[in-house]
């Protein structure tokens, strides 16, 4: 046996579709599993995983994970995790708790800085002083100002978990989870944390859960990046080897039989008593637990079929719930895998009472329609070839990629499994498509398998209660009034001292010399040269083009972007659903399902998206509305005419249609009211000030919900009103004088492309563009806005230009310094608020 630094090399390969090397270490002493994946990517990611499955719902996994980043043993400060935010170039930078787990990942393209929060983050897993002032600050604790003020609850795992539980589909989330399995499973309980339950959490339990889980022993460490393995080694060893291994058998999810004996679970969530549609506020999800999923290549199957049956506007089970007009949206849909067994669901929101078991006997009978008569193989192709995309792009946004491959790899690993079967997927890829073409019922017989045949359901119904957010205020009140009055002056008197020292710890600044112990940067470790992106501007057929050359794999990503500048102010709230239309109401030629087929089948996505921005020397805004698609070089012409099928024979006459696809809006807006109220405030306070926050407040904030509220009777009541201004809208955007496309594409395949791209412009029509001018209405200076919610978001802003402000980038450094200084301390430290930040555009 070699051993390296303390790790023993268990096996090496090359991971061919990421072009990495992989390394499977075990750290002899303690037993610590290490995944090591080395490669060029610059951005470099580190983590650390231990399994901890909750016992109840006092959300200890939860409020511990808060709790190890606010100082350890190397580092004693108040929160080094903050100090860490100010200061990094960190790409990522947090953690997360699961039903299961608790993850600590990091991640930064500057080697030095990269190391820094490695060792940080190390230290505070390991290492946490976690006191129970910890226990106090971020899970919950008694407050008492003196003896005559009311007893009450603050803590910033228990104010985020009030947030988490007045939003209804967070609730139904988190009780789907929890009727699929009993109580006194991990899975049975909430990982979070229940707010009802919370303060039950004692701080011997608190420090008790982190010397069973936090052990090296219980940990997976991860590397991924160009740094060098062989310090990863080093690094780890140097923290590993004051631990000895230890049995962690118990830390595993168990597995959980089926039983066949379907459920219902009927549960009250909090809704306005003035907010209307209230009888039509039910929520309705069906769901199945499934067996543990071993093989790579069902995992797969289910992810296609679970795309296919409601990933897209043509899906068939999203299409028979939205056409059946018993609710107004679909709710879940599909499989989750991220659990030890993964579970189906599928639902709507927005019923009345009548239609609940409609919902119920519709998600049945329409599974069974589908594994009796089939699922359309234009469907299934389509569905295929968009997950076989996503897989070969690799696409993860602005996440880290390496972050991305560990979250997959933990799905497996975590339960002790293969870490790389989440990331090769070439071998699961082709024998998917090879069953496929080979039985035509292929995955009609994984929904009669894994669903049908399933009798492991449940359905879970969220009946709408106006009284309950006033109840829920009352019975703690009251609970605290009574625990208050079963005192002693003695515990009275020891809990006003525990608050006056908190405030005080709160209060008082880290010891400078502990705080210079915190790693950081210099200029010397910064690069100089900013980076740039190649970019080349140029007219084709009248139209603005912007190029860049970078290498994409031969994936050809093309926008084209319509200005709004030359609508009409009338018309601007009607611009979101005219841009859902352009992909959802179908062509001339093919209706809205067909047209789903046809994108899903030949490229990678074809998708509408706005762009309002204020611009840093105009007070006008910044304004496109754009149709994103992406597509490899095989397959260029055919996304460039579908784009130009939508663009000139989109079918907007459609009207029960289109009043589907308002309906969605109206529901996915007001479920996003409570879990975004910070955006909400955000956006109602920026509309005040710019032209580019009023246009995003009357086309995304509270106005446009009001819009889409009227609009809902207008479709109804005066269609043919509608229908002028959406063909209106269409007639002045499409037009190739009026035009932007930006192409990102490497030089060889550019040339290929470009005709075609021309080629695609003469096909457009021609007009004068005219600008029009818009004039922003006034939004009171002080407003209060009022939602079904136990917390509330608050906000503040003034208008810098008026007091001589130019742009400048230093103001990035002031808005950090202050959501990260002063706000952060003062509101999430010493007020318990989940968060705070200051915002500057």
């Amino acid at each position: 046996m070699t051993v390296e630094h303390g790790f023993e090399l268990v096996g090496e390969e090359k991971i061919e579709e990421i072009n990495t090397v992989a390394r499977r270490y075990r750290h002899v002493k303690t037993g610590a599993d290490l995944l090591s994946l080395s490669n060029d990517d610059e951005n470099k990611v580190f983590g650390i995983t231990f399994r901890t499955p909750p016992p109840d719902s006092t959300g200890i996994a939860h409020i511990l994970e808060h709790s190890v980043l606010g100082g350890s043993q190397k580092y004693p400060l108040k929160e080094p995790f903050v100090q860490l935010v100010k200061g990094s170039l960190k790409t990522f930078l947090n953690a997360m708790t699961y039903p299961d787990r608790t993850v600590y990942p990091v991640a930064s393209t500057n080697l030095q800085d990269f190391y820094n929060l490695v060792d940080v983050y190390l230290d505070a897993v390991l290492h946490p002083l976690i006191t129970p002032h910890h226990l106090d600050q971020e899970g919950w604790h008694y407050e008492l100002e003196d003896v005559d003020a009311p007893l009450k609850y603050k803590g910033v795992v228990f104010n985020e978990m009030k947030g988490a539980y007045s939003s209804p589909e967070s609730v139904i989330g988190k009780y789907t989870q929890e009727s699929l399995f009993p109580s006194a499973h991990p899975y049975g309980v909430d990982s979070g944390g229940d707010p009802l339950v919370i303060p039950e959490l004692t701080y011997e339990e608190f420090k008790a859960f982190h010397d069973k889980y936090y052990h090296p022993s219980n940990g997976r460490f991860y590397f991924y990046g160009d740094d060098d393995p062989e310090e990863r080694l080093r690094i780890l060893d140097a923290y590993l080897q004051e631990f000895h291994a230890i049995d962690v058998s118990d830390t595993a999810v168990a597995e959980l039989p089926l039983v066949d004996q379907p459920q219902r679970h009927v549960y009250p969530y909090a809704v306005d008593a003035e907010q209307e549609g209230e009888a039509a506020n039910y929520y309705v999800k069906v769901n199945w637990l499934l067996p543990v999923i071993d093989d790579p290549k069902t995992d797969l199957s289910l992810s296609v079929l679970s795309h296919a049956l409601s990933g897209t506007v043509g899906s068939p089970l999203r299409k028979a719930l939205i056409d059946s007009n018993l609710g107004e949206d679909t709710l879940g849909g599909g499989f989750a895998n991220y659990l030890r067994q993964p579970y189906f669901t599928s639902g709507m929101k927005g019923v009345t009472a009548e239609n609940v078991d409609k919902v119920e006997a519709l998600v049945i009978e329409t599974l069974q329609k589908l594994a009796t008569e089939g699922i359309a193989r234009e469907t299934l192709e389509a569905s295929l070839n968009t997950m076989e995309f996503r897989l070969r792009e690799s696409n993860t946004g602005s996440y880290p990629r390496g972050l991305i491959y560990l979250m997959g790899a933990l799905d497996g690993w975590l339960h002790d499994g293969d870490p790389l079967e989440s990331i090769r997927y070439e071998e699961p890829l082709a024998a998917v498509k090879e069953a496929f073409a080979a039985d035509d019922g292929y995955f009609e017989s994984i929904i009669s398998k894994y669903i049908l045949e399933n009798e492991h359901r449940t359905t879970v119904i969220l009946k709408p209660d106006t009284e309950m957010s006033k109840r829920l205020e009352e019975e703690e009140k009251s609970k605290l009034a009574k625990i208050k009055a079963s005192l002693s002056t003695a515990e009275l008197e020891a809990i006003i001292q525990n608050t006056a020292e908190l405030k005080q710890l709160q209060e008082t600044p880290d010891d400078p010399a502990e705080l210079a112990k915190l790693p950081s940067l210099s200029l010397s470790d910064l690069e100089r040269e900013i980076r740039t992106i190649p970019i080349e501007v140029t007219q084709e057929q009248g139209a603005e083009i912007v190029y860049h050359d970078l290498f994409t794999n031969g994936i050809v990503y093309l926008s084209v972007g319509m200005n709004m500048r030359v609508l009409p102010q009338e018309l601007l709230p009607y611009v979101p659903l005219f841009s859902y239309a352009l992909t959802e109401m179908g062509t001339e030629s093919e209706d809205y399902v067909q047209l789903s087929q046809r994108i899903g089948r030949t490229t990678g996505g074809i998708r509408p998206s706005q762009m309002i921005s204020d611009h840093y020397q105009n007070e006008q805004a910044v304004t496109w509305l754009s149709l994103r698609g992406k597509s490899t070089m095989d397959h260029t012409e055919d996304m460039l005419a579908i784009i130009r099928d939508v663009l000139l024979t989109v079918k907007l006459d459609n009207q029960e249609r289109f009043r589907q696809m308002v309906l969605e809006e109206k529901a996915g807006e007001e479920s996003g009211l409570i879990p975004g109220g910070h955006s909400v405030v955000l956006g109602r306070l920026r509309a005040a000030y710019s032209e580019a926050g009023w246009l995003n407040e009357l086309m995304g904030g509270v106005s446009y919900l009001y819009f889409i509220r009227e609009l809902v009777k207008q479709v109804e009541e005066d269609w043919p009103s509608v229908l002028e201004k959406l063909e209106t809208i269409r007639r002045l955007l499409v037009n190739r004088h009026n035009m932007l496309c930006n192409i990102t594409l490497d030089n060889e395949n550019w040339a290929i492309f470009r005709p075609q791209l021309n080629e695609f412009l003469s096909s457009m029509p021609t007009a004068e563009v005219v600008h029009q001018n818009w004039e922003r209405g006034d939004l009171p200076s002080h407003e209060g806005l009022t939602i079904p919610a136990q917390v509330s978001y608050v906000g503040k802003a003034l208008n810098l230009f008026d007091f001589g402000y130019q742009p400048n980038a230093s103001i990035s450094v002031v808005s950090n310094y202050l959501s990260t200084g002063y706000l952060w301390e003062n509101i999430r430290v010493k007020d318990g608020a989940y968060g705070a930040f200051c915002p500057c555009s």
